[in-house]
């Protein structure tokens, strides 16, 4: 693949991952310690091209900025540990694109993992864990809290991954992304 074209990809990856990111976030679906977002369901390009990690990890550093306005310097470690979330994700990905339900769950695993370890800190920032949730009082301790956050970022991500994503890479499959864009199938 071409230089050019691999910029290209990751550019049109970036853009379509950071804006999916910023409209879900928006939500209420798309932010908190469930989340679903449409945007993960792109993480499977992945598979398909090289060019996916680091327009995964671009479009995750730019969306992950765009909160800097609203939740202050605490959306830094967003930027920083989300971002690497998604980067360590697409890398699994790429690296296990030839076993399809093994690539996918490396968003889940590397998102579930560490999103969690500074989730309570975003979240307290803007007073949600004032309050129980499922009946459980998340806010006693770190660990609860994060152990909550590990369960509930890896159900959404395996909504978002396996079947969202999952219906994303068979259809682009199907399209021929791989032979449209030069990028030849493990």
């Amino acid at each position: 693949m071409s230089r050019s074209r691999f910029v290209a990809q990751a550019g049109i990856i970036a853009a379509v991952y950071a804006v999916l990111t910023f409209l879900m976030i928006q939500s209420p679906i798309g932010f908190g310690p469930v989340q679903l977002r449409l945007s993960e369901a792109v993480t499977v390009v992945a598979c398909l091209t090289p060019a996916g990690i680091p327009g995964l990890t671009l479009g995750s550093v730019v969306a992950n900025a765009a909160m800097l306005p609203q939740f202050g310097p605490v959306a830094l470690l967003d930027v920083v540990f989300g971002s690497l979330g998604t980067l360590l994700g697409a890398m699994w990905m790429r690296h296990f694109r030839g076993r399809t339900r093994v690539a996918l769950l490396g968003p889940v695993v590397t998102n579930a993992l560490i999103v969690p370890a500074y989730l309570p800190f975003v979240l307290a920032a803007t007073g949600f864990y004032d309050r129980t949730f499922f009946g459980l009082d998340v806010a006693s301790s770190w660990p609860t809290m994060y152990a909550f956050g590990v369960v509930t970022v890896a159900a959404g991500q395996v909504v978002s991954v396996y079947f969202l994503g999952g219906l994303v890479l068979a259809a682009l499959r199907r399209l021929g992304f791989e032979h449209m864009f030069g990028v030849a199938r493990k």
